[in-house]
Parts: C-alpha cells; structure tokens; sequence
C-alpha cells in the first residue's frame, strides 16, 4: 500500500526536493525526513559531506544528552535531546499543530486526573486524538485521489480560491471542533463516574 500512497500524493501534490509525477504543484508536500536521508547519501557517495554542519550537530546533540542528564539528577524538568532535533529539522507547520496538542493534553489530563477513574478518561483522550490523526490521514488520500481522477487542484472547493474568509473559517472551525470533543470527552468521563458511583 505504502509505494501506492505515495505514488499518489506524489500525482496530485508533488514533494518538496524531488522531481514532481505528473504535475509541478505549488505547494508541494514537505518531505524533511526524506531530504535530510537524501543529503546524506548524495554527500556520502558524492564525496561533498557537510562535515562541519555534522560536527556542530554532534556537540549540540552531546551538549543536549548531558542537559538532560545533569537536569535529570537534579529532579528537574528534562529536555529529551529527540524531541529537540525532530524540532530543529521539522518545519514549523508540523511542530507547532504538536505544541498545541501538547497544550491541550495537559490540559485534559489536569481535568481528569481528579475523577475517579482518570485512566478510562485519558484512554478516551488518546483514542479520540489517534481517531483524529488517522482519520486526517485517510481523508488526505481520499483528496489526492480526487484530484489525480478529475485533473481538479481543489475538486471538493466550496468557495473560490480568493475568498478571503476562507482561513479565517478555518481556523474556527478548527477551535469550534476541538471545543466541542473534549467537552464531549469530559461529558463521557463524568457520565461514567456518575454510572460507577450509582453501582458503588
């Protein structure tokens, strides 16, 4: 499935860095892990690596896991060095919809941790936030389909492409979404405390 996918995306959306299937897109796709393993091999093979660029990754790597290590000992917070170089190379359309998700999970866990059964209600979280992400990803195959069958950029457009309002809708919608499931989600949490109260 996965050769086909990508086939796919790479008809209707084209990657960033690499040669486009069919069509030149405007936007297309960002590929950050697929272009930092193709400058390496390019560099390794070529013979034209960035020694000192990996160099200076090295220290800032050593630098990090001594960090995290020294403010682990002290019973601090820690600075996982992963989670800083997968937010140096990711682009900032990837890292921060992860901040705010990050945001919004403490958030939910600090709602639920004082109710009785605090684990059903972050399994609920996580099953709700796994279906979003699956589901984001299904529906962006189903449009790259769409796309390459009708030769259409935007084949499900509601609007003209200079409707000003659109990213303005957008952004609400978004918000209006995740207001209204995670207060769905502590409704279902408060639900099952009252159920599990009334059988104790």
């Amino acid at each position: 499935m996965i050769p086909f996918v990508l086939n796919l995306l790479a008809r209707a959306y084209g990657f960033a860095g690499a040669p486009n299937v069919d069509v030149v897109a405007a936007n297309p796709l960002p590929a950050p892990q697929a272009t930092l393993i193709s400058a390496l091999a390019v560099g390794v093979i070529g013979g034209s690596l960035e020694w000192r660029m990996l160099s200076i990754g090295a220290l800032v790597g050593v630098g990090l896991i001594l960090l995290d290590t020294l403010m682990g000992a002290m019973k601090r917070l820690r600075l996982p060095p992963l989670a800083v170089g997968i937010g140096i190379y990711l682009p900032m359309s990837a890292t921060f919809v992860v901040i705010v998700g990050a945001v919004l999970s403490h958030w939910y866990d600090r709602r639920t941790r004082t109710m009785p059964n605090p684990e059903r209600a972050q399994r609920l979280g996580t099953l709700v936030a796994s279906g979003l992400i699956v589901g984001e990803s299904i529906w962006g195959v189903i449009v790259a389909g769409l796309i390459v069958l009708l030769a259409k950029d935007a084949p499900i457009a509601l609007v003209p492409a200079d409707f000003a309002l659109a990213p303005w809708l957008g952004v609400a919608g978004f918000i209006g979404a995740v207001v209204w499931l995670y207060g769905w989600m502590l409704r279902r949490s408060a639900v099952a405390r009252s159920s599990a109260s009334r059988q104790v």
